[in-house]
C-alpha cells in the first residue's frame, strides 16, 4: 500500500468536498470507480496509487469543515444518494484537522467577501505567506507520515495577471518576492511556488493564469516536480473538443458558435464578477479557432442561476455552411453536476502527478492535455488526439514501452508531444 499525500487549494468547495467524500466512499465500497479515466484496462501497465491510499487535507479561507460543506453539497443537491453521506460523516468531520488557513493575496474582491473574518496570512510579507504555506506542507507530511504529496488547485477563478518581465524567469520572480511586489503575484501562485519548493508535483484545475506562470515551470523543472494545467475540461468544452473536429473532418465551414451556461454553485457566483469571469471565457473561448485554423464569430455567456447550486446547464448553437452555400445548424445541451463530472478527474490527476514524479519527470506533463480547456505548452486541442498522447505515454511508460523506445526511437513517439522522456 502506497500512501499520497493530497493537498486542496480551496479544500471546503464543492469540488473538493466531493473529491473527499468520493475517497472515503471507496474506501468503505459504497462506489465504483466511474468517471475515472485511469480506471480504463488500458491504464493497468502503469503502477499507479489507489485513490483508497489518498491522504487529504488542504486550505481555504472560508471557516466551516468539509463535513459542513458536503452536507450543504447534498442537500442543495438532492438526486445524489444521502446514504453515502450518512455512511462517511465520520470520516469527513476527521479532516478538519488538516484543514489549513489560505491566503486571497491580490484575488479582488469576489473572492476575498468569500471569507468571514480578516485574513491575517494576506497581510504578511510575501516570503513569510510562502513559508507559512511550506510549513503546512512540511506539517501534513510529518503527521501522515508521507514521503509524497500533490496539491492541486481547486479555488474559485481569480482575474486575470497581467505578465511581465518578473513572470517570464525564476530569477526574476525571485527578486519579485524578496522586494514583496504583491501587485505581481495572486494567491495562486504562492501556493504554487510554496508545492514546487517542498517537491510536490502541482495541478491548476482553475482558469488562473497567476498559478502556473513561465517562472515557475522552470522552477519545477530545476526542481525536479512535475506541473500541469490550465482549467479542468469537465463538460461544455469536453464536448466541444470533442465536435469541433467533425466539422472540420467534414470540411463544413463554422460561421458561428454560440455558448450559454447557466450554473449556480460558489463558482457560479465569483463568475457573476467580470475580472473574474473574465478568466474562464479566455480559456473556453480559445478552442474554436485552434482546431478549425480560422476565428468564426464565437461567444461564450456565463450567468450565475443560484437556485441550480452545482447543476450546470450549457446550451450551445452552431451555424455552419455546406455545399453550395446552404446555411445549416446544430444544437446541444449538457446538463450535469459540475462538482460530479469534475472530482472523478482529479483523482485521475493526482496518480498520474504522483506517478510522474516518482519516475523523476519534470515540469510540464503534456500528456494530461486531454484534462484541461487551455493545456499549457500544448497547441492540440482536439480531444481525440490529446487521448492518443496519453495513450502513448502509457505505452512509454510500460515495460514494453520502453523496450520498443530503446530499440528503435521513432521520431512519432518522441519529444513533448508524448510525454516526458522515460528514465
Amino acid at each position: 500500500m502506497k500512501r499520497v499525500g493530497v493537498l486542496f487549494v480551496g479544500a471546503l468547495g464543492y469540488i473538493a468536498t466531493t473529491v473527499m467524500t468520493g475517497i472515503c466512499a471507496l474506501k468503505k465500497g459504497l462506489s465504483s470507480r466511474t468517471g475515472m479515466v485511469t480506471d480504463l484496462d488500458l491504464f493497468s501497465v502503469l503502477d499507479l496509487a489507489a485513490p483508497e491510499d489518498f491522504v487529504i487535507g488542504g486550505w481555504d479561507i472560508r471557516p466551516g469543515s468539509p463535513y459542513e460543506s458536503a452536507s450543504t453539497f447534498f442537500r442543495n443537491n438532492q438526486s445524489i444518494g444521502q446514504d453515502i453521506l450518512s455512511a462517511v460523516g465520520d470520516d469527513l468531520k476527521e479532516l478538519s484537522s488538516d484543514i489549513f488557513e489560505g491566503t486571497a493575496n491580490n484575488c479582488g474582491s469576489a473572492i476575498a467577501l468569500l471569507s468571514e473574518k480578516d485574513q491575517t496570512l494576506d497581510c504578511m510579507p510575501l516570503r513569510d505567506q510562502i513559508t507559512k504555506l511550506r510549513q503546512d506542507i512540511q506539517r501534513f507530511k510529518a503527521t501522515h507520515h508521507l514521503s509524497d504529496v500533490v496539491v492541486l488547485n481547486l479555488a474559485s477563478t481569480e482575474p486575470p495577471l497581467e505578465l511581465r518581465h518578473c513572470h517570464e524567469h525564476t530569477e526574476a520572480f525571485e527578486e519579485c518576492v524578496a522586494d514583496n511586489r504583491t501587485e505581481a503575484v495572486r494567491a495562486s501562485t504562492l501556493y504554487t511556488y510554496a508545492a514546487i519548493a517542498e517537491g510536490c508535483p502541482y495541478i491548476n484545475f482553475t482558469p488562473s493564469n497567476g498559478a502556473l506562470l513561465p517562472a515557475l515551470v522552470s522552477m519545477a523543472e530545476q526542481h525536479g516536480v512535475p506541473v500541469m494545467g490550465n482549467d479542468g475540461k469537465t463538460g461544455e468544452t469536453l464536448v466541444k473538443s470533442a465536435l469541433v473536429p467533425l466539422f472540420l473532418y467534414r470540411n463544413l465551414e463554422v460561421l458561428s458558435w454560440e455558448g450559454f451556461n447557466i450554473l449556480g454553485n460558489m463558482d457560479g457566483r465569483v463568475l457573476e464578477t467580470p475580472e473574474n469571469k473574465e478568466s474562464k471565457i479566455r480559456t473556453k473561448d480559445q478552442l474554436l479557432g485552434k482546431i478549425l485554423g480560422y476565428t468564426p464569430h464565437s461567444r461564450v455567456h456565463i450567468n450565475y442561476v443560484p437556485s441550480l447550486d452545482d447543476q450546470k446547464t450549457a446550451w450551445n448553437f452552431v451555424h455552419f455552411k455546406g455545399f453550395l452555400g446552404a446555411k445549416m445548424s446544430f444544437q446541444f445541451i449538457w446538463q450535469g453536476y459540475d462538482s460530479i463530472l469534475a472530482a472523478p478527474l482529479v483523482l485521475d490527476l493526482v496518480r498520474l502527478a504522483e506517478y510522474a514524479k516518482r519516475r523523476g519527470e519534470a515540469g510540464l506533463m503534456p500528456h494530461l492535455a486531454s484534462f484541461f480547456k487551455a493545456p499549457i505548452g500544448v497547441n492540440e486541442h482536439r480531444l481525440y488526439e490529446q487521448f492518443q498522447m496519453l495513450v502513448h505515454y502509457l505505452n512509454r511508460s510500460s515495460v514494453a514501452g520502453r523496450r520498443f523506445e530503446q530499440d528503435n526511437r521513432p521520431a512519432a513517439l518522441s519529444g513533448s508531444a508524448a510525454g516526458a522522456p522515460v528514465n
